[in-house]
């Protein structure tokens, strides 16, 4: 062991209620959708939207949706966690020590860090498990850490995993699971992302080269090396050219919108609708931003979207599986973590 002691591994998702019970989805969802960095609004208004409308209103037709997402494992966000945790434990041996969190409700961020510190660690390496750098994702993560380290008056080296866009072992594990299909058998292949507000797009922008021009994400550069869109364009572009994809062969959008402002787009229900009409009727869909199937991929494209797609004259849509407990992903997060405690060591 290093004589300075073990480093602290902090593996960070984003959340799950503790159950799919009305009143644990309602704690969820205002957690959540308090944060400054998810809803960036004064937080007077913030306040009012969240805890008068959505949460309230909300928690009902979400607890439905967990009820239908909930297996025997519980929530499958966490109980992949807890495996990936595991699994990279196991391969990075007895010099560190490696606690799962979730940024909104348990395990906490909090408790995590008191169970490193309880450890004696001098380095805390945190990897948010989410690909594409946001600010009201990875940002939030960064934030919270930093709240919550900062309280202590001994405070160990903090190393920040920014995202992991193109890591090669993330990128491998989507293209191999996407050879389980036929895929010439499809019509056409979507790589549908989590979106975003354009706003929250524009303030990450410090180069004045945001929505500026026509597909100003389609190729990543030292002015939008931070864009969400842009990591996202650079992880589909990849897994598409190692499945020998032409680019007319697929499309790039985003799912999950909330409110009347614009957010990125193309919006994925409105392609599966226009795919609809011109014909489509089998579609595959990658969901690249989520490192577990959850809410969004199980229910929301298997579920929601394919009922939509049917009723527009579609027939099926495919969802490539995440990366979930692979263990060629729970290997790639082990090196990931090698790297970087070697990193100025």
């Amino acid at each position: 062991m290093n004589k300075k002691g073990k480093i602290g591994v902090l593996v960070v998702n984003l959340g799950t209620p503790d159950s799919p019970g009305r009143y644990d989805v309602y704690k969820y969802l205002k957690q959540f959708l308090l944060d400054r960095r998810v809803i960036d609004i004064p937080w007077i208004f913030r306040q009012l939207l969240v805890r008068g409308f959505i949460a309230p209103f909300r928690s009902g037709s979400s607890g439905k949706l967990y009820k239908k997402l909930w297996t025997e494992n519980g929530s499958p966000l966490k109980y992949y966690g807890e495996q990936l945790v595991d699994g990279v434990s196991a391969e990075l041996g007895s010099d560190y020590v490696v606690e799962l969190a979730m940024r909104y409700q348990n395990p906490s961020i909090e408790s995590a860090i008191e169970k490193l510190t309880r450890h004696n660690v001098h380095e805390i390496i945190v990897l948010p498990l989410f690909p594409h750098y946001a600010s009201a994702s990875t940002g939030s993560v960064h934030e919270e850490v930093m709240r919550i380290v900062g309280k202590q008056l001994a405070i160990p080296n903090i190393k920040m995993i920014n995202s992991f866009w193109d890591n090669e072992d993330m990128i491998n594990v989507f293209v191999k699971n996407a050879k389980q299909f036929d895929l010439k058998s499809y019509d056409h292949i979507l790589f549908s992302y989590h979106g975003l507000p354009q706003s929250q797009l524009r303030k990450t922008d410090n180069c004045n080269h945001c929505l500026k021009v026509d597909n100003c994400c389609s190729t990543i550069s030292e002015k939008n090396q931070f864009c969400y869109s842009a990591q996202c364009h650079g992880t589909a572009h990849i897994i598409a050219d190692k499945l020998g994809l032409d680019q007319k062969d697929y499309t790039i959008c985003y799912q999950s919108r909330l409110g009347p402002d614009p957010w990125v787009q193309p919006y994925t229900i409105k392609v599966l609708e226009e795919l609809a009409n011109n014909g489509a009727k089998r579609l595959l869909v990658f969901s690249p931003a989520f490192v577990a199937d959850c809410l969004e991929t199980t229910i929301e494209i298997s579920d929601e979207y394919q009922e939509e797609f049917e009723e527009w004259g579609g027939e099926h849509i495919d969802l490539v599986p995440s990366l979930n407990d692979d263990p060629e992903w729970i290997k790639g997060v082990t090196k990931m973590i090698r790297q970087e405690s070697m990193v100025h060591a």
